[in-house]
């Protein structure tokens, strides 16, 4: 009976899983499969990832541009976010709960409508055209949703916690150090690989803030790659690049789903 009871569940699940595997399987299939106009001609076989290793500067290069901005956008948020979530968590200030209000409406403006003047700041900083900037850039946009989510995780840890850690001798700094952050790991690795997924699949930023064609992130050198011959695009080559780009977003996320599911549920049943 219970079986039955779920059966729509199953159904609706498996639906859903169906729906965003297709995109996946069908650009797998299609890296590999023989096509006119693509380096995979007659039978199946890697050439098209050939192709994409040796575009340019190749592959590796670009794939190590993404590993580095993603890598940078993950420390500068985490570290952010811990730092200003855990203070809106713990201290009580005037104006505290208009400031964190403040925080939250940047989710409201349209991101792209700030990619110029972040542009022009960046080159008076001489940071323009470089990972470093980048990778500042797309942190400012994951850190009000990253400082509200480390907020209500901190919110969610007893107080007597760290009161207790406090007492016995910890200063604010240690005891977050050694108490707190163990205690809200979901929200760090939720915060974390949001932050990961955001920079490494961005496009618009890097488009308008990279013009050195050496430091494009993959997704740039993956639309750069679709090279028209006769009218002709490389879908091959450009499957094997969406394939390349989505494959560690999927291992990450399979990895870390079960913290993912804890961290957006930290604070849910706070009394």
């Amino acid at each position: 009976m219970a079986l039955f009871r779920r059966t729509p569940y199953y159904v609706l699940t498996g639906g859903l899983a169906v729906i965003f595997l297709f995109p996946l399987v069908w650009a797998a299939t299609a890296s590999v499969s023989p096509h006119a106009g693509t380096a995979q001609t007659h039978g199946w076989g890697l050439a098209n990832y050939v192709t994409l290793a040796n575009y340019q500067a190749g592959v590796g290069r670009y794939l190590l541009n993404s590993v580095i901005v993603s890598g940078l956008t993950v420390l500068v948020t985490l570290l952010a976010s811990v730092l200003g979530g855990y203070a809106f968590a713990t201290y009580r200030f005037p104006g505290r709960n208009v400031l964190f209000l403040l925080i939250l409406a940047i989710l409201m403006v349209p991101y792209a409508t700030l990619l110029i003047p972040l542009y022009v700041l960046l080159n008076q900083l001489g940071l323009q055209n470089s990972l470093a900037g980048l990778a500042l850039v797309l942190s400012m946009f994951q850190l009000p949703f990253a400082t509200f989510l480390m907020r209500i995780s901190f919110e969610a840890v007893p107080a007597e916690l760290r009161e207790a850690a406090l007492i016995d001798g910890c200063g604010s700094v240690r005891a977050l150090w050694h108490v707190l952050l163990p205690a809200v790991k979901p929200g760090l690795i939720t915060v974390g690989l949001f932050a990961f997924l955001a920079a490494w699949n961005d496009f618009i930023t890097p488009l308008v803030l990279i013009s050195d064609s050496g430091k494009l992130p993959l997704p740039l050198a993956v639309a750069n790659m679709r090279q028209q011959v006769m009218g002709i695009v490389d879908y091959g080559a450009t499957e094997a690049g969406v394939v390349v780009l989505a494959l560690p977003c999927v291992l990450l996320f399979l990895a870390l789903q079960r913290y993912y599911v804890r961290g957006f549920m930290s604070g849910a049943l706070k009394g």
